[in-house]
């Protein structure tokens, strides 16, 4: 039973009350190792010695679970940021966050750094995660930099997101309002705490927060400073899109692994590369159908016929191939108009850069980042927009430990590149690299720390 829950209502009221009652001149709140978050539910702080994973790990203030298969193995992050840590959730219905034993979803992640730098960053985790999922990615890096940094769960979390709202698309029209809901309420803690406003409010993400950062600086550029996203979700009315790509990897790659003639030729045809060959059965193990199957419920359950009837096209515990024949041109409008609802249109209103590898198996670039980076050319914003495809880079950097010779990691590429970001927004700032292809590293450098766009 899809649960009916006041989403646009509760975010409206908490951008209207923070906007209203923000004052630059408010004054600092006390030195207690807590602080006020507008519109939540439940907080909880605690003064920490070390705000970055360094220290949370130990003293209980991330879980590692969140980030697991995201990072390469040997990358070094900052440490030895001490500050204030928020722990909370915003009104909500829906209880499959399990953080903290709260069982109860729109969670939150609020960090004050004792040094700041003025500064906010804002994140939605990659996926169907949870808010520490950016902790290694993002956090530790912006904390080492000075900013305060805040995350949401997105409001809804595990692979079965089409069981929260009443109707298809619901799940992830939600995610836009938790990211809008958390960074007002941010703001107001960040000046409350701090005595003064952000001077600077930027958004980040990867993959499913990739997405809400692009659709953030689309529909609600003025909360933000600018924006950085890394091989993020595609939505749009039309191929490509979300759930168009992997349906073909579904079809061809068993042929393709049986030896069949033109199989090959079919996965090159669907925009997977043929140096990211050696992935494709990994990818096809798992990722390309529990995505598509995360997705795909979720904007068109009726593809899995009548499930209250219990006679569901896909069989209750089939973990691979039920989408494999799924034609989305083929599907009713009423599915179309659901993506639409959720779709992309490239009209940015503050700058943002964009990476993704050219090795990407989940998401090919050749049917994501390309085509994003055209719509917002084709609607007039290059000049908000940076676009580096980093050469041999691929969707998740845990899969260098596999390929090693194979693929570098993105990493390091998302840090340069918010700091390319901060540089470019600042007063008088320096103007970031063209757009380009990054080529490969050279030979002998520390691909898993360092990235140069």
């Amino acid at each position: 039973m899809r649960i009916v829950r006041p989403v646009a209502a509760v975010a409206a009221a908490v951008l209207a009350a923070t906007l209203a009652s923000t004052s630059a001149s408010a004054a600092p709140e006390s030195s207690s190792c807590t602080a006020r978050v507008p519109g939540a539910e439940h907080v909880a702080g605690a003064c920490l010695a070390d705000l970055t994973t360094a220290g949370t790990v130990a003293s209980g203030h991330t879980d590692p679970a969140d980030w697991a298969g995201l990072e390469a193995p040997g990358t070094v992050n900052p440490s030895g940021v001490k500050g204030i840590q928020l722990d909370g959730y915003f009104p909500d219905s829906s209880t499959t966050n399990t953080n903290h034993g709260w069982n109860h979803d729109s969670q939150f992640v609020i960090r004050l750094p004792d040094h700041w730098n003025g500064g906010l960053v804002v994140a939605g985790p990659p996926g169907v995660r949870e808010q520490y999922a950016n902790d290694r990615l993002i956090s530790d890096h912006v904390l080492a930099r000075g900013y305060a940094y805040a995350a949401t769960d997105k409001g809804n979390t595990g692979a079965q997101i089409y069981t929260d709202g009443r109707r298809p698309g619901d799940a992830v029209a939600e995610w836009h309002d938790r990211v809008a809901q958390l960074t007002v309420a941010a703001k107001r803690t960040v000046s409350r705490h701090y005595g003064r406003m952000p001077t600077a409010t930027y958004m980040a993400g990867a993959s499913a927060g990739g997405y809400l950062v692009r659709w953030q600086l689309e529909n609600r550029p003025e909360l933000y400073t600018g924006g950085i996203e890394l091989h993020g979700l595609l939505f749009t009315p039309d191929s490509p899109n979300i759930l168009d790509t992997a349906p073909a990897a579904l079809r061809a790659y068993p042929r393709y692994r049986a030896g069949e003639p033109g199989a090959f030729e079919e996965m090159l045809a669907a925009g997977y590369p043929a140096e990211s060959a050696p992935m494709w059965e990994f990818h096809y193990d798992n990722q390309w159908d529990s995505l598509q199957r995360v997705m795909r419920e979720e904007i068109d359950p009726g593809y899995d016929g009548d499930r209250e009837a219990g006679t569901p096209f896909c069989p209750a515990g089939v973990q691979q191939g039920c989408d494999t024949d799924y034609v989305y041109a083929d599907r009713p409008q009423r599915v179309h108009r659901t993506v639409e609802r959720l779709s992309l249109t490239g009209r940015i209103g503050k700058p943002l850069l964009t990476l993704q590898g050219t090795l990407d198996t989940l998401l090919p670039i050749t049917r994501s980042g390309d085509v994003y980076a055209k719509m917002v050319e084709d609607s007039g914003r290059g000049d908000l927009h940076r676009y580096y495809r980093i050469t041999d880079g691929t969707h998740s950097d845990g899969l260098h430990k596999a390929f090693p010779s194979l693929v570098r990691p993105m990493s390091p590429c998302l840090k340069t590149g918010f700091d390319a970001l901060a540089a470019w927004t600042a007063r008088g700032g320096a103007t970031p690299p063209p757009s380009r292809t990054v080529p490969s590293a050279p030979a002998g450098s520390d691909t898993v720390n360092t990235c140069s766009l």
